[in-house]
């Protein structure tokens, strides 16, 4: 079995390639439920997406030399849909590593009323889930943080977290990738940016001075988007399962799009090539 979390990978080209999925927003496995839950449905539909990407990504011919899952792996904050979920991460028999979201430490009451009209409970992270975590490889370094607040949607960059990036950052000059659910730039929704992360301007400012840092990752937007600042790529990634309209300023499903993830490719020179890829349909 894997050791979690893993705290090095190191491959014979010194490049990685990394998956990334996101916002798996998985429930209590449809073969546990005893119910005729009214989720059902779309607990089957988040569960059988998270395993058919993983399936469809693992299957494609580039070598996965880590996963990483950026937040919300689940709709309801229960122990038994984690291990569900760490057991099909060990079974890839690839590293991989995972962070919190904001329905990893909040449970929505009320899912079928409209949000604002929804209870908002926190809940304690998962013990599984990483915060302030270091992953060295060959030639990058990559930085995963917990931007999520127990009980609210939107996330929170604190300033441990900021001095905590800045020590990584002067300690090592290798390439670095920043890893967080919450997004740090707006994607022009009004509903969702919202709810991005907290401080993040102040973090931008802190980060100034770091040419290394080459890229961000993010999951929360559930949609496909790749903006700059500061010379860092910042990327935000489809979820596995539903997704959000782009630049709507009102909360709405995009149903043209399928469920989807991302691959990085981290060459041994410092440069990046990434993009989306979508389930098959």
């Amino acid at each position: 079995m894997l050791s979690y979390p893993v705290n090095n990978i190191s491959t014979p080209d010194e490049q990685v390639n990394i998956l990334q999925i996101t916002d798996l927003h998985l429930s209590t496995p449809v073969s546990s439920r005893v119910d005729g839950d009214i989720n059902n449905s779309e607990a089957t539909v988040c569960q059988q997406c998270f395993e058919t990407v993983l399936q469809q990504a693992l299957s494609s011919d580039i070598r996965c030399d880590l996963i990483v899952v950026t937040g919300d792996l689940v709709n309801e904050v229960k122990p038994a849909i984690y291990d569900h979920i760490f057991e099909v991460l060990q079974a890839t028999h690839i590293p991989f590593a995972c962070i919190a979201g904001n329905h990893d430490v909040t449970d929505e009451i009320g899912s079928d009323l409209p949000f604002f009209e929804r209870e908002l409970i926190a809940q304690p992270a998962d013990p599984r889930l990483l915060s302030r975590h270091v992953i060295e490889t060959d030639r990058w370094q990559l930085l995963l943080l917990d931007s999520s607040i127990t009980g609210k949607v939107a996330g929170e960059i604190t300033s441990t977290d900021i001095d905590w990036l800045c020590e990584r950052l002067d300690a090592c000059d290798k390439p670095a990738l920043i890893a967080l659910h919450h997004h740090v730039i707006p994607v022009d929704s009004d509903w969702i940016d919202t709810h991005m992360a907290e401080n993040s301007e102040a973090f931008w400012q802190h980060l100034l001075g770091f040419d290394h840092l080459k890229v961000i990752i993010s999951g929360h937007t559930h949609q496909e988007q790749v903006r700059h600042r500061q010379g860092v790529t910042v990327y935000s990634t489809p979820s596995t399962c539903y997704q959000f309209k782009p630049y709507e300023n009102d909360f709405s499903y995009d149903k043209s799009v399928p469920p989807g993830y991302r691959w990085l490719q981290l060459a041994n020179n410092g440069k990046v090539a990434s993009w989306v890829e979508r389930l098959d349909t």
